[in-house]
C-alpha cells in the first residue's frame, strides 16, 4: 500500500462523507463518488461542518475549505475508481445494489485494487459472489460512526478473501490512525453488531417485561455497564472477578435471558405513532433540538472520553 494511498469512496451519505473527511485529514488522496449531485452537495456541507467541529473540539489545524478542496467529488464512478488503491463502498444495505456496484467497480478499478465494503450486516462472501474472478480482493472494512472519532475498524475476511488483501487493509487502517480488529469468520453482524444487538434485545426484553423503564435501562447501560467496559472488556472483567464466579452466574442467569428471534413489538408501537427517532423529534425520547445538535453532543462526549483515556484526536495524532 502506498504511503499516501488513493481511496475511492462510493456513496456520499453520512458514513461516506465522514470517511472522506478522516482519510483526507490523514493525507490520503480521496475521491467521493455518488450518483446524485444533491448527495454530493450535502456531503460537501457535512464535510465542512465536520472539520469545523474537529478544529473547535480537537484542535485540528486544517481549514474546512482546504479539506473539501482536496476531495474529488464526482458523479463519474468509472473515472473515480480508475486509479484507486482501495475502493470502499458505503451504499444502501441491499445485496442486489451492492452486487451491481461491485460488478461495475471491479471492471473499472485497477486489477490489484482492494474492493472493500463498509457493510454492517451483509456477509462479505455474499457480496463477493458478484465478482467471482476478484473475490480474493473483496473484504469487509466496517467503520463506526463518526469515523473521524471512533478508533476501531472491523476488517472482515470473506470465504475467498486472500491473506494479502487482509494484510493490506489492516496496514491501511493503521496508516490512517485507526485500530483494526480482524473478524476471522464471515458471520452476520461481525463482532460489533452482534454484541450491540444482543444488548439491545435484552434491553427491549427488560422493558417489554415491565422490569424497568426505558430511561432506567439506558442509565444502567450508559452509566454502569458502558462506563466500566470503556476501561475493561468483557473477558477482562471476568478475569478480574474470577472465571468460577461468572461461570456460576451464567448458569443461573442464561435461562432467563431473551432468546427472541424477531424485533420487539415496541418498534412497531413507536414507529406507528410517528416516533421514528431524532429526525421526527421523538422516538423513545422527546427531542427539542435538531438532529445535528443531538449528534454534536454525542460526538463531543465521545471526544471527551477518548481524551480522558489519553488518546489524541486530529492535530496531535501520529
Amino acid at each position: 500500500m502506498p504511503d499516501e494511498p488513493s481511496v475511492a469512496i462510493v456513496g456520499a451519505g453520512i458514513m461516506g462523507n465522514g470517511l472522506a473527511t478522516h482519510f483526507t485529514l490523514e493525507g490520503c488522496d480521496v475521491t467521493l463518488i455518488d450518483h446524485r449531485q444533491s448527495n454530493l452537495d450535502e456531503a460537501g456541507a457535512r464535510i465542512l461542518d465536520a472539520v469545523e467541529f474537529l478544529r473547535d473540539a480537537a484542535g485540528v489545524d486544517a481549514t474546512p475549505d482546504d479539506v473539501l478542496d482536496a476531495i474529488d467529488l464526482t458523479l463519474d464512478q468509472d473515472e473515480g475508481v480508475a486509479d484507486a488503491d482501495i475502493v470502499l463502498e458505503s451504499v444502501s444495505e441491499d445485496l442486489e445494489i451492492k452486487h451491481e456496484l461491485f460488478e461495475a467497480v471491479a471492471a473499472a478499478a485497477p486489477d490489484d485494487a482492494v474492493l472493500a465494503s463498509n457493510t454492517s450486516s451483509i456477509q462479505i462472501s455474499n457480496i463477493a459472489e458478484a465478482v467471482p474472478d476478484a473475490a480474493d480482493r473483496v473484504v469487509g472494512c466496517h467503520w463506526w460512526n463518526p469515523p473521524y472519532l471512533m478508533p476501531l475498524v472491523e476488517v472482515v475476511r470473506g470465504a475467498d478473501t486472500s491473506d494479502e488483501t487482509v494484510e493490506r487493509v489492516v496496514s491501511f487502517v493503521e496508516s490512517v490512525d485507526r485500530n483494526p480488529i480482524v473478524v476471522k469468520r464471515d458471520v452476520p453482524g461481525f463482532v460489533w453488531n452482534r454484541i450491540q444487538f444482543a444488548v439491545l434485545r435484552e434491553a427491549m426484553h427488560i422493558v417489554d417485561e415491565g422490569i424497568a423503564s426505558v430511561e432506567d435501562v439506558d442509565a444502567a447501560v450508559r452509566d454502569g455497564y458502558a462506563l466500566r467496559t470503556a476501561v475493561v472488556g468483557p473477558f477482562e472483567t471476568v478475569d478480574l472477578s474470577g472465571l468460577d464466579l461468572f461461570q456460576s452466574i451464567s448458569n443461573d442467569l442464561y435461562p432467563h435471558l431473551s432468546t427472541a428471534d424477531e424485533a420487539s413489538g415496541l418498534f412497531d408501537e413507536y414507529i406507528d405513532a410517528g416516533r421514528n427517532g431524532v429526525e421526527d423529534g421523538a422516538g423513545f425520547y422527546e427531542y427539542d433540538r435538531s438532529p445535528d445538535a443531538v449528534l454534536a453532543e454525542r460526538d463531543r462526549t465521545i471526544l471527551a472520553l477518548r481524551e480522558a483515556r489519553g488518546e489524541s484526536v486530529g492535530a496531535d495524532d501520529d
